[in-house]
């Protein structure tokens, strides 16, 4: 079976949607340990999840980006959007994007028993906290940056609940970005 990965970088003090500390961390990001571990775990996935406002954001700039190997790859996998409000999900110069339909954790649990590698996904904090909920989220790679953002968006809101899950890896680079895998327990 398939796993669901998400891949999530938020601040230190949670926020997962950034405006004022982009730049720090674009800063941070752009550095050969962050960089290598994220692609490496990346070029294992063969599809991507995202949710609408992410699919939006992107599908207006990656078919166009030169930004390798990222780009590559994400216009080059299939994508499954998970959204209430759209019916169609164009990727220009690609094949098109599916919208999920129905409930999420049944469209989800159908992706995983198709044949494949890891789905990733990436960015879309509500998706990811949608994923844990309905318990069809396998894997959680989260990117620390030791950045204060003070306002915005958690990567987890009050809706969450309890959930426990358990350290997979762990690692720290030299310029204090923290690199954490968990799973489920």
């Amino acid at each position: 079976m398939r796993k669901v990965v998400s891949h999530t970088f938020v601040t230190l003090d949670g926020v997962a949607v950034v405006d004022a500390a982009m730049q720090d961390i674009v800063e941070l990001r752009d550095d050969e340990e962050v960089l290598d571990e994220f692609f490496g775990k990346v070029a294992e996935e063969d599809a991507m999840l995202l949710g609408r406002v992410t699919y939006e954001e992107w599908s207006a700039h990656w078919p166009t980006s030169d930004s390798e190997p990222f780009a590559s790859h994400i216009n080059s996998v299939p994508k499954y959007i998970a959204s209430r409000s759209l019916d169609s999900a164009p990727w220009p110069g690609g094949d098109d994007a599916t919208v999920l339909e129905g409930d999420l954790a049944d469209a989800v649990n159908q992706l995983k028993q198709q044949p494949g590698g890891p789905i990733g996904v990436h960015g879309s904090p509500t998706l990811v906290e949608a994923l844990l909920r309905a318990d069809v989220l396998d894997e959680m790679r989260l990117e620390i940056y030791p950045v204060l953002e003070g306002e915005g968006p958690r990567l987890f809101g009050d809706r969450l609940g309890r959930l426990r899950l358990q350290l997979a890896e762990s690692r720290t680079t030299s310029k204090g970005v923290v690199l954490l895998t968990y799973t489920r327990v």
